[in-house]
């Protein structure tokens, strides 16, 4: 498996030691969890993805099974689980759809087709289910609340990473043979939405995330993610130490300044990346966990935990910086792109929610 040495910050060996500890959190039931005990369905696929490039694939066939065991008959899974119960029954759109990501980033790993074929059936349905809650706009709809009620704000970051879920869903489409038309339609829509049309989101934009998401999930590539990237640099960027959270907090955290590496990688800004990298690996434990957070201003790890999702990202940054194929899943060079639309294209701005869905036919 594609584990590499990056000389000067991390050895292979000592990465190994990182997939060690992930794999350590994984319970009975297959489930990767936060360090308080619950399990979402989006870190579980980025821890999923991570064990993958470290060959623990009895892990990762494991982990598999548990998303297909939870997903309800509509393709949702439901935010927050204690193993197979629920423990919040609300949907978040974003979480659904980041499956196909990891799905697909195992054939591109193992070249393994049985699991692609086992996984597929839910992949579909995730999508299906998802892009019944996207909005005239090109932008998805938040979130179902356990009522069964729609939340009709749009989160940047969560439709960014849901655009790299569809290219996915896209390539696996063709894999299998059973094209999926609406869903490059849907592509298309989102990614004019993402890099063109910023009013049509929830204001988050003291959130680092908000600022690479649409780079990281490849809505906004080559030269114009170069620029975006450049904007808020000196917002996020605490040179040294990492990549804040939030733009007015002495607060920097390992997930997202790994996310933030592996963006600066697809856009070709490898020495930034490698720098920033090496800054933050003081969130380093000698077991090879990475403790969430840092309080730099007064030197406290916040929160007190070792996040599995931490340790995953890292994993993920590591081997975008050694061009492994997390670089070319993230990057999206040979991954379909959708229906594109015109640079100057004007859609409604998809503020209406009837019945919380919009109607495509």
């Amino acid at each position: 498996m594609p584990l590499h040495d990056l000389p000067g910050v991390l050895t292979r060996q000592q990465l190994a030691s990182t997939v060690d500890a992930l794999a350590a959190a994984q319970e009975s039931t297959g489930a990767l969890p936060w360090p308080d005990g619950h399990t979402d369905p989006w870190d579980h696929v980025e821890c999923t993805m991570a064990l993958t490039l470290g060959g623990r694939l009895d892990a990762v066939r494991a982990a598999y099974g548990w998303l297909r065991r939870t997903q309800e008959r509509d393709g949702a899974w439901r935010t927050k689980y204690a193993g197979e119960r629920v423990l919040d029954a609300s949907v978040d759109t974003n979480q659904c759809a980041y499956v196909a990501v990891g799905v697909w980033q195992w054939w591109t790993v193992t070249g393994e087709r049985a699991l692609v074929d086992l996984m597929w059936p839910h992949v579909r349905r995730a999508l299906d289910f998802v892009l019944d809650l996207q909005a005239p706009g090109g932008q998805f709809f938040w979130s179902r609340d356990p009522e069964g009620e729609y939340d009709c704000d749009a989160l940047l970051t969560g439709s960014s990473s849901t655009y790299q879920a569809l290219r996915c869903g896209i390539a696996l489409a063709e894999l299998v043979g059973e094209p999926q038309p609406e869903w490059e339609l849907s592509a298309g829509l989102l990614q004019h939405a993402v890099a063109r049309h910023p009013e049509v989101f929830l204001d988050k934009s003291r959130f680092s995330m908000d600022w690479y998401y649409p780079v990281l999930g490849g809505a906004v590539r080559g030269r114009a993610g170069r620029e975006m990237l450049a904007t808020r640099w000196d917002a996020f960027v605490v040179p040294g130490v990492g990549a804040r959270c939030v733009s007015d907090q002495p607060w920097v955290t390992g997930a997202e300044t790994a996310e933030l590496v592996i963006a600066l990688a697809t856009v070709g800004q490898h020495e930034p990346a490698l720098r920033l990298f090496s800054d933050v690996q003081h969130l380093r434990d000698p077991d090879g966990s990475y403790w969430t957070g840092l309080v730099y201003d007064s030197g406290v790890r916040w929160p007190a935990e070792r996040s599995s999702w931490t340790s995953a990202a890292m994993i993920l940054a590591a081997d975008a910086l050694a061009g492994g194929p997390t670089l070319e899943l993230f990057a999206g060079t040979r991954l379909p792109v959708g229906v594109p639309l015109p640079p100057d294209a004007c859609l409604a701005d998809g503020a209406a929610c009837a019945a919380g869905a919009y109607d495509r036919s």
